[in-house]
């Protein structure tokens, strides 16, 4: 099993920045790592990839020392247990609003006796011929980045109560979802939602905890970084519309 970079950048307090990937493409994957982001999220919860495409996204990132994590699309054990086995070093666990299923996403990232992930010889544990499986375990259990996402105003409202359960690594802010969910889709700039949004930034970094949060906007990222947040997240593909749309305005096109 590979060394989780992110997680030991974390634990050294520094910053760590990568981008989400929701086309369903190892090339794009491999480029996205090739530019020096700390991690890219392989997102199967927007992105239209299956398991054998991920894998392959999973492996581009692993070849240029980028740390490969997955956005699955429900907070359930076998779907979590899918993106570990392939050698995700990490995932993402959306709609995360209580205590209780912060346990519960917690748990399927873990083998025992921390949690309840199933085990075998999977890619994950370079199919058992390198180390035992034992071995691995222990390893799994400190190199797993388990990242909660906080994108209900019931998570916002039960703050306190997912501090509170030991062992997630990133408390991680989806302003798009949290606008929908505000009855304001698509308002992330709007005055209650930024409200939302900092004001758990603040709980988090003040419990002592990493704080994550997307944003493409270079200004945002700079206060948000300044409030405290050490994972941050954007999406190459948008600066990549950004950039070409510029370009083509310079013809008058």
């Amino acid at each position: 099993m590979h060394t989780n970079k992110v997680k030991q950048k974390l634990r050294r307090g520094e910053l760590v920045v990568g981008s989400f990937n929701y086309i369903p493409s190892a090339r794009l994957a491999e480029i996205m790592a090739l530019i020096g982001f700390d991690f890219v999220v392989i997102d199967q919860e927007h992105g239209p990839m299956g398991s054998e495409t991920a894998e392959d996204m999973v492996r581009a990132c692993e070849a240029q020392g980028t740390t490969p994590l997955v956005r699955v699309s429900h907070n359930t054990d076998y779907i979590v247990l899918q993106a570990l086995d392939m050698g995700a070093q990490g995932v993402h666990i959306p709609n995360v609003s209580t205590r209780e299923q912060a346990l519960e996403a917690l748990s399927y990232t873990k083998y025992a006796p921390l949690g309840k992930r199933g085990l075998a010889g999977v890619r994950a544990a370079e199919y058992g011929f390198r180390e035992k499986l034992v071995d691995y375990c222990a390893r799994a259990n400190e190199e797993i980045l388990t990242v909660v996402h906080i994108e209900d105003i019931e998570a916002v409202n039960n703050i306190e109560q997912l501090l509170g359960v030991e062992g997630i690594d990133v408390y991680y802010l989806g302003p798009t979802d949290l606008s929908q969910s505000m009855n304001l889709p698509g308002q992330t700039g709007h005055p209650d939602v930024v409200k939302a949004v900092e004001g758990c930034i603040e709980r988090i970094v003040g419990m002592g905890k990493v704080a994550g949060v997307i944003t493409v906007e270079p200004e945002a990222a700079r206060r948000y970084v300044k409030m405290g947040v050490r994972y941050l997240a954007t999406h190459a593909l948008r600066f990549m519309v950004d950039a070409s749309r510029t370009f083509l305005k310079s013809l008058g096109r």
